[in-house]
């Protein structure tokens, strides 16, 4: 485990979150030139990479698996925000922006994330271990979820197109918000055991809390993170005609906004999971990765549809032929890498690869 973070007043993790508040107030509401453009980007990342960091304070301090949950949930809120600004501003062609970031966003964790990690992990420690029984119920999670809102629009009846009518879309913002819930009182109450790494001999090992944070640190890092997820949103609001021009621009599909905005916000969430696979604790990986995804679907899908109350426009969430086929396949592949306990550079190559055709259909359909 690193050593407990210090909290020198002039560092970037401090210095980004206050700056990305300036631009706010003086760039809200304007036009920005193209070296503009670039500054809000540039401070946009950093302010994204402090949050993460200052999320990571937070979870050093409260332990695993908690600490996999603060990272899920900070990174998810970045998420939700970044599609209710664009779909606020995007207008009709924005309808499908929300499918298409959680798609995304579900196909880089279980696929990217997962993948990185098993294969960083497998090169440096060979062989593997994690805990197959909280790997398999978070994997069930995110397919149950994955298949309820992404999946189901595409063949109800009930509105033409791949929309829920009101009253499916509040079932299935209500059952995400369920299984959410129920999901995290398993992962840190009832059955933490499950989420915590294991030995060869399948023994759980105890947490890491030596070099915890003290209580101010974390509380200072729970202040910054705050400061830093307001200058994300409002930057990703000022970053935004920039985001969708350069994607048209590229002459990539619309939808390709939305794989933009899940790369942007979990990127900081997989350099944290590779790390935790270099140290060998491959469980840490594995529950930010599938963690995402399931705070991704859990909370956007209910966020998006209680926004719909003021959003003008369809909502279109059911995901198309290709979209299902690589689901489909993740699933299938997923599942075989998580029953088995432990995995080899083999699984996180197969994970890349999957990866790697989503990304390349994304743009070229």
């Amino acid at each position: 485990m690193a050593a407990a973070p210090r909290f020198p007043l002039l560092h970037w993790t401090t210095i980004t979150p206050v700056l990305g508040m300036v631009l706010l107030a003086v760039f809200w509401g304007r036009d920005l030139g193209g070296v503009l453009v670039a500054l809000v980007a540039v401070v946009l990342a950093a302010t994204v990479l402090a949050a993460v960091h200052h999320a990571e304070v937070v979870a050093l301090r409260v332990g695993e698996p908690f600490g996999s949950l603060v990272l899920a949930v900070a990174v998810t809120i970045i998420e939700v925000a970044l599609i209710v600004t664009l779909m606020v501003s995007g207008g009709p062609e924005a309808s499908s922006l929300a499918r298409d970031t959680v798609f995304a966003a579900v196909m880089i964790t279980t696929n990217g994330i997962i993948g990185i990690s098993l294969l960083l992990g497998a090169l440096k420690h060979h062989t593997i271990l994690f805990n197959a029984e909280g790997s398999g119920g978070a994997l069930a999670t995110v397919i149950t979820l994955a298949t309820l809102t992404l999946v189901l629009p595409t063949f109800t009846t009930s509105t033409p197109g791949p929309e829920f009518s009101g009253a499916q879309l509040a079932f299935a913002a209500l059952a995400s918000l369920g299984l959410y819930a129920m999901f995290v009182f398993t992962q840190t109450v009832r059955h933490r055991d499950f989420f915590l790494p294991v030995d060869e001999d399948g023994v759980i090992e105890a947490d890491e809390h030596a070099d915890a944070p003290t209580g101010k640190a974390a509380l200072i890092s729970l202040a910054f993170l705050l400061i830093a997820l307001v200058a994300v949103v409002g930057l990703a609001k000022i970053e935004s005609p920039a985001i969708e021009a350069g994607v048209r621009a590229a002459g990539f599909p619309q939808s390709f906004v939305g794989v933009v905005i899940a790369l942007l916000v979990l990127l900081p969430e997989t350099i944290a999971a590779a790390r935790a696979a270099l140290r060998d604790r491959i469980q840490t990986s594995i529950n930010l990765g599938y963690g995402s995804a399931i705070a991704s679907i859990g909370l956007t899908i209910p966020t998006i549809a209680l926004a719909t109350i003021w959003l003008d426009g369809p909502l279109t969430l059911g995901l198309g032929s290709t979209q299902m086929i690589l689901l489909l396949l993740t699933v299938l592949v997923s599942v075989l890498t998580v029953v088995p306990g432990r995995a080899t550079r083999l699984q996180g190559g197969v994970h890349l690869v999957l990866l790697a055709a989503f990304l390349f259909l994304a743009v070229n359909p």
